[in-house]
């Protein structure tokens, strides 16, 4: 599925992808033993909208170039075969060149659209990401096997669309999709391209890690499974802390929900030292880690439980960042920390109108044990400020309430930090995958202080009013730094149809955009 040791060797200089995986993928392979069966080799070429409706088709360079090669064909099947090609629609041709036997063209809207305002997005490069992904579809549904890809101008987003667009969580089918084998059509831009590959390759970790089932990746085994694939590192340690170090670090609160169930909890820490100074200060991620959030004792509905195996989205995308970043070789020191555990009603889980202690000594009474994310982010927000971090990010799919708000369109972020809020909003205009600024006002803050039998209480006193920004308020009584920032991802959690270039189910979204936050940090001289 993602990239192996085979090809370790070259990721320093982004040359073939990073080391994560088991067996080569077809990437690393090459295209030429397996494109001479049946289907051959694939062309996804991109074309841009006219100014004119009825104006002559505009092919990239690759397609002008591919043009000549068949005569002028490919331009004059294109005008005949109906109306200029929109947006995100294709249309197939056979039996142009002995060398690409199928030839797939997708329309890449208007040339040189740049930043949407409106959108908040680059449009050019949300264009090539969901025209190649339907492209490289379409060759899949013509059992294609290798396609070559037209960069179309931004072979980066290029590659992001082809390997995001063709992921499929199937590992425990025995019936599966043909695999198809997207390759940079050229030589040009294959830095650009590579990255990209590290870049989707890096998502499709996260939502391998959310879509399987919770008896697949319980709290040891999501461990295990991030430790595999940062072995090959030698600058990256990973530590499985157990139960008896969650104890001795009096993250009472953490406890507190992991007891309802049988699986023992684990706290995931990881140290990435790519900075150039190795005592530089870090950047710290922080992600919620519940494997499985059955509600507790406040238990949920039963339809679309199911779903509650991704309620681990905020360690699965902070850590998929930190192999991705780690992979890249990005000049910043990152730790990355995610406790891990079920949320399961018994005999011994909590009751609501318990309290319980957090690391810092503060009480929690705890009116909903469904709102139990916030209590494991608690313990772990006082942990990650033994780091003297650079900054503090923490990703958690938190509160329904920020699904009703924003739906599946953005991230919510609540940040004390104008300067952190500005690289995730300028990095996530890059990357397509949006945040916008949520209130921290003290006006939440009153509402989980006043409780009656403990320091704070774990939901708002006006219920559902606000949910997800009484959540983050929760939250903020567990955070002294100056440059901390809350993403809740419960929004963003899943894909129905919304991401063109994303198929139906877990999102493992804002991954790239905390990858090109990192990328956008190291950058950044200040706050070093």
């Amino acid at each position: 599925m993602l990239l192996p040791p085979c090809v370790r060797g070259a990721v320093r200089r982004l040359g073939r992808g990073p080391p994560w995986a088991r067996g080569c993928p077809p990437w690393a392979r090459g295209c030429s033993a397996r494109s001479r069966g049946a289907g051959g080799k694939g062309l996804v070429l991109g074309v841009y909208s006219s100014e004119k409706e009825e104006g002559a088709a505009r092919f990239t360079s690759a397609g002008d170039a591919f043009d000549r090669l068949v005569s002028g064909k490919l331009r004059e099947l294109l005008s005949v075969s109906g109306p200029p090609l929109k947006k995100g629609k294709t249309r197939i041709f056979h039996g142009l060149h002995q060398d690409f036997p199928s030839v797939i063209v997708v329309g890449l809207g208007k040339q040189n659209a740049g930043v949407n305002d409106q959108e908040n997005w680059n449009e050019d490069k949300e264009n090539v990401r969901a025209a190649v992904a339907v492209g490289c579809r379409q060759m899949q549904d013509l059992e294609v096997p290798c396609v070559e890809v037209d960069p179309c101008g931004d072979a980066q987003a290029a590659a992001e669309g082809a390997v995001l667009g063709l992921y499929e969580y199937n590992e425990l089918k025995q019936k599966k999709k043909p695999v198809v084998t997207p390759q940079l059509h050229g030589s040009a831009e294959s830095e650009a391209w590579q990255k990209g590959v590290i870049y989707a390759e890096g998502q499709n970790l996260a939502r391998y890690l959310m879509e399987a089932p919770a008896n697949y990746v319980t709290p040891i085994k999501f461990a295990e499974h991030i430790e595999q694939k940062l072995r090959s590192f030698s600058n990256v340690k990973v530590h499985i802390r157990p139960e008896s170090w969650i104890a001795t670090q009096q993250m009472g609160a953490f406890l507190s929900v992991a007891k309802g169930s049988a699986e023992p909890p684990v706290f995931l820490e990881i140290h990435y030292s790519g900075g150039a100074n190795t005592n530089d200060s870090p950047l710290v991620f922080v992600g919620k880690g519940v494997t499985f959030d059955s509600g507790g004792i406040s238990l949920k509905p039963s339809s679309g439980m199911d779903a509650m195996r991704a309620d681990m989205g905020g360690a699965a995308t902070i850590c998929s960042a930190v192999v991705t970043a780690a992979a890249l070789n990005l000049p910043q020191n990152i730790i990355g920390l995610a406790p891990l555990c079920e949320n399961m009603p018994s005999g011994k889980a909590n009751k609501p109108g318990d309290v319980v202690r957090a690391k810092n000594g503060k009480t929690i009474q705890v009116d909903n044990t469904d709102a139990e994310g916030r209590l494991l982010l608690a313990d772990a927000l006082c942990y990650a400020h033994n780091f003297n971090a650079r900054a503090i990010v923490n990703a958690a799919t938190l509160t329904g309430a920020m699904d009703v708000a924003l739906g599946s369109a953005a991230t919510g972020v609540f940040t004390n930090s104008s300067w952190l809020w500005t690289h995730l909003y300028e990095a996530s205009i890059l990357t397509g995958d949006r945040v916008w600024r949520m209130p921290l006002f003290e006006h939440y803050t009153k509402q989980v202080t006043d409780c009656p039998l403990a320091d704070l209480s774990n939901i708002g006193k006006y219920s559902r009013a606000g949910g997800a920004c009484t959540a983050a308020a929760f939250l903020k009584e567990f955070v002294t730094a100056s440059h901390w920032a809350h993403l809740d991802i419960a929004g963003v959690m899943s894909n129905k149809d919304e991401v063109p270039y994303l198929r139906k189910g877990m999102a493992g979204r804002p991954t790239r955009t905390l990858v090109e936050f990192v990328a956008r940090l190291s950058q950044d001289s200040h706050n070093k």
